[in-house]
């Protein structure tokens, strides 16, 4: 059964959430998995120029799932970000920022939802879908995450 973690940033902007997406993928793929980052499609984009600056002093491996492996010479990236035109395969973990809960989240073994101050109700109402689908829930509150 898929786990479901739930990530409360105590922050207002959009950029804060990016730049936690990209330090908990950056995480994941320390420890040897692959990741796949849905977002809403125009956040696909500044997602993909953050990964390449954003954790400092580190480089994190990803593309856009739009490309093909040929664009990549043939290798594909260990984080990949898509949005709802670009259904993955499925992986080690999801990183959902869109408003909605996927259909195919099952064939992730983790899910993390990214959730700021603002976005609290729209954070519990997913929590109560997932619990009501009898997923493992976790809830992290992060004070000062960076």
């Amino acid at each position: 059964m898929t786990r479901v973690d739930f990530y409360i940033l105590p922050d207002v902007d959009e950029i804060a959430r990016h730049r936690f997406t990209s330090r908990l993928a950056a995480r994941a793929v320390a420890a040897g998995n692959r990741v796949y980052v849905r977002a809403e499609p125009g956040a696909v984009e500044p997602l993909d120029e953050l990964m390449w600056d954003y954790p400092p002093a580190q480089f994190l491996p990803h593309a856009p799932s739009g490309r093909t492996d040929g664009e990549r010479g043939g290798i594909t990236p260990p984080v990949t970000i898509g949005s709802d035109a670009d259904e993955p395969d499925g992986g080690d973990m999801m990183i959902n920022l869109a408003p909605d809960i996927p259909a195919f989240l099952a064939r992730f073994e983790r899910v993390a939802e990214v959730v700021l101050a603002p976005q609290r109700a729209t954070g519990r109402a997913k929590y109560r879908q997932y619990r009501d689908r009898g997923y493992r829930l976790f809830h992290h509150e992060l004070d000062d995450w960076e």
